[in-house]
C-alpha cells in the first residue's frame, strides 16, 4: 500500500507515531496537522471508531479489503472478535519481519517481502499478508544477505528498543527467527482500542 501522505502527517493525523522519524516529530507537535490542528473538535461515536480503525490499519499498512477480510476471519474465531483480529494481523509475515528485527518499519518490511528476500519454511515468499503459523521459520534468503539493511539488522540495528515479543524465537545473526505460538494480545505491541474497531464494523 504506497501512500502518498507523508507518514509524520499521517502518525500526527491518527495520534500515533508510525515511524521512528515520526517520534521526534510527533512528541514537538502532538496535534493533528493543518491549520486547525490545535482547535478543538466534537468526535462523534462514528468518528472515534472510524479513527481507531484507521490508526490500527495505518500501525500494519493494510488496505481497508485486507482489514475486512481479517475482520471476517476473526469473526469466526471462538472468543473475543477484538482480541482475534489484532492476532490475525499479527500473523502477517511483513508484521512479524518488523517484530523480529529484520525491518526498522512496517513499510520496510512490506518491502523486504515483496522484493524476495525472505523466506519461509526454505520457500521464497513474496506476499507480505502470508499468514504465518506456529513452528514457521523465517529467513533472509541467502542471495540477499549481504545487502546493507540485513548487515544492520543482524548487529541488531533495527531491533530497537522495546522487547522482542515472547511468541518469536529470533535469531538476528542467522538474520532468521521462529513463530513459537500463537500471539497473545496483550504480548502484540500495537496501540488500539480493538473493541471500537469491531464495532465500527458491527454498526
Amino acid at each position: 500500500m504506497n501512500q502518498s501522505r507523508p507518514k509524520v502527517k499521517k502518525s500526527r493525523a491518527l495520534g500515533i507515531a508510525l515511524t521512528p522519524k515520526a517520534v521526534k516529530y510527533f512528541e514537538a507537535r502532538p496535534y493533528p496537522p493543518g491549520e486547525h490542528g490545535r482547535g478543538r473538535k466534537q468526535n462523534s461515536d462514528y468518528k472515534t471508531r472510524l479513527l481507531e480503525k484507521q490508526r490500527l490499519r495505518a500501525q500494519y499498512d493494510i488496505s481497508e479489503r485486507q482489514m475486512l477480510r481479517a475482520y471476517d476471519r476473526a469473526k469466526k474465531v471462538e472468543g473475543k472478535t477484538g482480541e482475534a483480529l489484532i492476532v490475525e494481523l499479527e500473523r502477517r509475515l511483513d508484521a512479524l519481519v518488523l517484530r523480529s528485527g529484520l525491518a526498522r518499519t512496517i513499510y520496510q518490511a512490506r518491502q523486504m517481502v515483496v522484493h524476495g528476500h525472505i523466506e519461509v519454511n526454505g520457500r521464497k515468499v513474496d506476499k507480505p499478508s502470508y499468514r504465518l503459523r506456529p513452528e514457521d521459520v523465517v529467513q533472509v534468503r541467502e542471495r540477499s544477505r549481504e545487502k546493507t539493511p540485513f548487515l544492520v539488522a543482524r548487529e541488531g540495528g533495527w531491533a530497537g528498543e522495546g522487547e522482542t515479543p515472547r511468541y518469536l524465537q529470533v535469531n538476528l545473526p542467522a538474520l532468521a527467527f521462529r513463530l513459537d505460538r500463537e500471539p497473545n494480545r496483550r504480548e502484540v505491541p500495537v496501540i488500539c482500542d480493538e473493541q471500537l474497531v469491531v464495532e465500527f464494523y458491527a454498526r
